[in-house]
């Protein structure tokens, strides 16, 4: 199994996830969130796979989310609007992500990423 992977190199949550999947030989395609940012088509499929709110994508305690005041603007915002937001910039979405063939994972929980193995 091979999975997508996508993080922000300086991030130690992402550091951490990284050395998990290392440790415990799960293949993986690095992809920088920033340099290489979800378009808004990966993350509605990936938002509808994960069975999340699509709130669950943002990077809730970011510089940009708070200094773009999103958790005031999210709720008026319609889930097409909040996904191109998205996809404007990879520091609002939560990170890392991993995505599988059937699975999406956002943000490193060890135990929800123990199912991996």
């Amino acid at each position: 199994m091979s999975v997508l992977f996508l993080e922000y190199p300086k991030c130690t949550t992402c550091k951490k996830a990284k050395a998990w999947l290392e440790g415990n030989a799960i293949a993986f395609d690095d992809r920088h969130i920033v340099e290489n940012n979800p378009t808004a088509e990966e993350l509605k499929t990936w938002w509808q796979m994960s069975g999340l709110p699509l709130k669950k994508f943002f990077n809730t305690s970011g510089l940009l989310y708070k200094e773009m005041q999103l958790k005031d603007k999210l709720p008026e915002m319609s889930e097409e609007e909040q996904i191109a937001l998205l996809a404007t910039n990879g520091m609002l979405v939560k990170r890392p992500l991993i995505i599988g063939e059937d699975f999406v994972l956002v943000g490193f929980k060890e135990a929800e990423w123990e199912k991996l193995k």
